[in-house]
């Protein structure tokens, strides 16, 4: 029998690992970045998902100064935004923001608008008519700033939104945001999402003529 969350009054999309298969671009440049610093490549794998990259490396090396991490990090967003091999859709994704038009969504992602242009047109996955991406916060996951802001731009508010995500980060932030959290992938089954799907395929939100939406789960 399907299962049925409460009803809500908007979507919130995270991009990578929830609408957008990006992980094997991650590992490549994560990889190469750990190499560089002398680090364990599958041991920062564990903290990679879900921030600004800036953000990640002073987790993995605190004692760096910040200016040097932001600068890394604009070289790491260079090599990511140029390399899409591999990237693909989360199965179910573009058919789940193709039904989502006319519905109060958005995209809130760490990653800066050339970058999530570049995943999503690479996965084939439409972008949402409003975006929150790493330049319009002053903080990131797993600070609740961007889905704030999204449910503000929405005009909605954050216990009314239901938010689709797949990192650690991501589902703090969410929370933090007093926001319900619907997890994506392997990932997210580990954080104790408030409800759980494997991948996006038989996800689907339609909307009641007072304007809730009703969220179907296999």
């Amino acid at each position: 029998m399907p299962v049925l969350t409460p009803p809500v009054r908007a979507v919130l999309l995270d991009m990578d690992g929830t609408l957008v298969n990006s992980d094997a671009v991650v590992e490549r440049c994560w990889r190469r970045w750990a190499e560089r610093n002398g680090l364990d490549g599958d041991a920062i794998m564990h903290v990679v998902h879900g921030r600004q990259g800036h953000l990640t490396m002073a987790v993995l090396l605190p004692d760096r100064p910040m200016e040097q991490n932001l600068a890394e990090n604009r070289q790491m967003l260079d090599e990511e935004t140029a390399d899409t091999e591999g990237v693909v859709e989360i199965p179910g994704a573009r058919r789940l923001v193709e039904s989502l038009a006319g519905l109060p969504h958005a995209l809130v992602t760490s990653a800066d608008d050339g970058l999530a242009r570049v995943r999503m047109a690479a996965a084939g996955v439409p972008l949402p008519p409003r975006m929150v991406t790493a330049e319009h916060v002053g903080a990131s996951k797993p600070d609740p700033e961007g889905f704030l802001k999204a449910a503000a731009d929405l005009g909605v508010a954050p216990a009314e939104c239901l938010v689709l995500e797949d990192s650690e980060a991501g589902i703090a932030a969410a929370r933090a945001a007093g926001m319900p959290v619907l997890g994506i992938g392997p990932r997210a089954a580990t954080h104790r999402p408030d409800h759980h799907v494997d991948d996006l395929t038989e996800v689907s939100i339609t909307a009641a003529a007072d304007g809730w939406l009703t969220v179907r789960l296999p």
